[in-house]
């Protein structure tokens, strides 16, 4: 089966993808009976002026029938022609209505999309294999039964309109022309909105369909996704070295600030959280957290500290508290002022009586 182990929703990269090969999702159904209805009210709305029309041209030629008896070359051009520009007339707007209407619906479904791709020439297109195969797949099969159904349904709409009026067309039999010029015009005009209408709702089934084979179509197996996300976010294993290598870099930084620290709280191994306070700082206003690490990264901390004489305290339900609601570089919530505060104040008073040591020294 050609959708077999496709049991993954597009992503929007695929759907993407095949948007630009002009792989877009569009019901032609919708397309015809757009096209056909803006037509029909087309002649509709025309119809008197297509009628006087028709009746002045039938009144010119029959008028000058007479005249006309033996006509030479180049009168039979000039005739030709005029009959040729007369009938331009009438079907211009028509086909102008027509055409837009069709490059309306489709744009409308497919989002002002305009590939070139459906058109590159491809060997595949023209294999006699790819053919066959397209000659009996399920696509064909339903189109077929598509295309049975609308000439059987339009042919039935001919047939009760036919057989409703039977008696009308034969009495039409030498009657004035004019006459039956109208009543088919108004004829085709009814058959063609009985038409529309039932095209309407077998449109809506047939872009339903479609709707739901295009989703089918593109469908991607799990392995796809899977390379599809390597390819927009980098090999995970790669991924994971960039952050290790990332984290790596970020705890150099860190450590280099833990000599700066005013203290280091600890619990007594496990958590570590380094503790700056500047009075003169314009950016902080409160103790700020320079550096924090568990495990290793605490023990690591805890030896910086040492060898820079900054004072290690132990203090467990402080530092993991710190550890847990404060970023590095963040100050310290007001609930811990005062902790902190008592801290600081130990600090400084081993720094002052350092001081005052070496002083007597």
């Amino acid at each position: 089966m050609a959708y077999e182990g496709r049991t993954e929703k597009a992503t929007p990269k695929k759907r993407e993808d095949e948007r630009k090969k002009g792989n877009i999702f569009q019901s032609r159904e919708v397309v015809t009976v757009f096209t056909l209805a803006a037509v029909a009210l087309l002649l509709k709305t025309l119809a008197p002026l297509y009628f006087d029309y028709i009746k002045q041209t039938v009144h010119y030629y029959f008028g000058r029938a007479p005249e006309d008896s033996v006509l030479t070359i180049n009168e039979t051009r000039t005739i030709f022609n005029d009959i040729l520009i007369r009938i331009l007339i009438l079907t211009l707007p028509l086909a102008v209505v027509a055409s837009v209407s069709a490059v309306l619906a489709t744009f409308a479904q497919t989002r002002m999309n305009i590939s070139r791709e459906p058109i590159k020439f491809k060997i595949s297109r023209v294999s006699i294999i790819n053919g066959f195969r397209g000659l009996f797949s399920i696509k064909s099969a339903v189109e077929l039964v598509k295309s049975i159904i609308k000439v059987s349904v339009i042919s039935y709409i001919l047939y009760q309109k036919i057989s409703s009026n039977i008696n009308t067309i034969l009495k039409m039999i030498g009657s004035d022309i004019l006459e039956a010029v109208y009543w088919i015009a108004g004829t085709v005009i009814s058959i063609i909105l009985n038409i529309c209408v039932v095209l309407f709702v077998f449109s809506i089934f047939d872009y339903l369909y479609q709707w739901w084979e295009y989703e089918r179509r593109i469908r991607m197996t799990r392995q796809e996704v899977k390379d599809e996300y390597k390819q927009s976010e980098g090999d995970p294993l790669v991924r994971g070295r960039i952050r290790e290598r990332q984290r790596s870099i970020a705890n150099i930084r860190m450590m280099a600030r833990v000599p700066t620290a005013d203290f280091v709280v600890t619990n007594p191994s496990h958590y570590a959280v380094a503790i700056k306070y500047d009075p003169d700082s314009e950016s902080h206003k409160a103790p700020v957290v320079v550096a924090k690490g568990r495990g290793y990264i605490a023990l690591k901390i805890i030896s910086i500290a040492k060898e820079n004489r900054v004072t290690v305290t132990q203090n467990p339900v402080l530092a993991r508290a710190l550890y847990k609601l404060v970023r590095v570089g963040g100050e310290i919530p007001p609930k811990f002022y005062q902790a902190v505060a008592e801290i600081l104040a130990f600090v400084y008073n081993l720094r002052k009586r350092d001081r005052l040591y070496e002083i007597k020294k």
